[in-house]
């Protein structure tokens, strides 16, 4: 008896198993899903706990260890003033990321409530934000920003409005759309039937409904508004030094590009690799809703 409890006891839990047998099946069917799951939480741990990976400091200057190669002492090289690149990458990680979520965060916001008023109620409301939205759909998303941040500046906070502005019709016509096929279904005329105003089937039943679609465009996006987030910063119209941030890494290494390019080429991987992690997870979390 003794025997057959500890054989029980060092077996593996059948929870256990079944969650390990999803993982291996979903490892399977979708590999990219896996990789991007993967390979985005390893950039949000660096972003979350920077310090776990690297022991200098972001913004350290060290002149006379200035544009060295990359080596074991620093893994990513030196800048122009000594900052060890690879410190400067993983605190970037956080900077560059809040700054992306963020962002889209206020577009889904205030672009989907837009969208959702504007689809649900019609008439002269649609008419007035589908024209404003539709200026702000003439400029290419790239030009909008430059505009914006030129105007008012290279900060974050500016930054932040900018990239908000940019991505907030997008968001707008997917709640719209949204919101005008639910707002001929049967259980909003239902509602309206036995009395429930129509701001309190908006928000209570509406919204709920359209929130997948709006979730699923933020997962999209978040690959685009990396790209535009760097670009921004490429042009020195995003954060300003010396605060890390893999779009202002590049601009600093340009002007350094043949004889250090490694300054510029290892944040520029880091954009590549998070734009392809978001792309992928993005992709399946589409599917799935498009499969529901």
């Amino acid at each position: 008896m003794a025997h057959s409890s500890s054989s029980t006891e060092s077996s593996p839990a059948p929870a256990q198993l079944n969650a390990w047998g999803k993982l291996m099946r979903t490892a399977r069917r979708e590999p990219g899903l896996v990789f991007g799951v993967a390979l985005l939480a390893f950039l949000l741990l660096m972003a979350l706990f920077p310090w776990l990976f690297t022991p200098h400091s972001p913004i350290g200057v060290y002149i006379d260890r200035a544009m060295q190669p990359p080596s074991w002492d620093h893994w990513f090289g030196t800048d122009d003033v000594g900052r060890d690149v690879l410190a400067r990458v993983i605190y970037g990680t956080r900077v560059t990321l809040a700054i992306c979520a963020g962002s889209l965060l206020i577009s889904a916001i205030v672009g989907g409530a837009q969208g959702l008023v504007s689809g649900f109620f019609g008439g002269w409301v649609d008419q007035v934000l589908g024209r404003a939205v539709d200026v702000l759909l003439s400029f290419p998303p790239i030009i909008l920003g430059v505009i914006i941040t030129g105007v008012l500046g290279p900060e974050i906070t500016n930054l932040v409005l900018a990239l908000s502005i940019v991505y907030m019709p997008v968001f707008f016509r997917i709640a719209r759309a949204g919101a005008m096929s639910e707002a001929g279904k049967t259980y909003v005329e239902a509602a309206r039937s036995i009395g429930v105003h129509d701001n309190l089937v908006l928000v209570r039943h509406v919204t709920r409904n359209v929130l997948p679609l709006i979730l699923t465009q933020y997962m999209i996006l978040f690959p685009l508004i990396l790209q535009i987030q760097a670009a921004l910063g490429f042009l020195g119209l995003g954060v300003q030094p010396p605060t890390p941030d893999w779009g202002a890494i590049m601009e600093q290494g340009k002007d350094y590009i043949l004889y250090a390019p490694w300054i510029s080429v290892y944040p520029g991987l880091a954009v590549l690799l998070a734009a392809l992690a978001l792309m992928l997870v993005g992709r399946a979390v589409q599917k799935r809703m498009d499969q529901r």
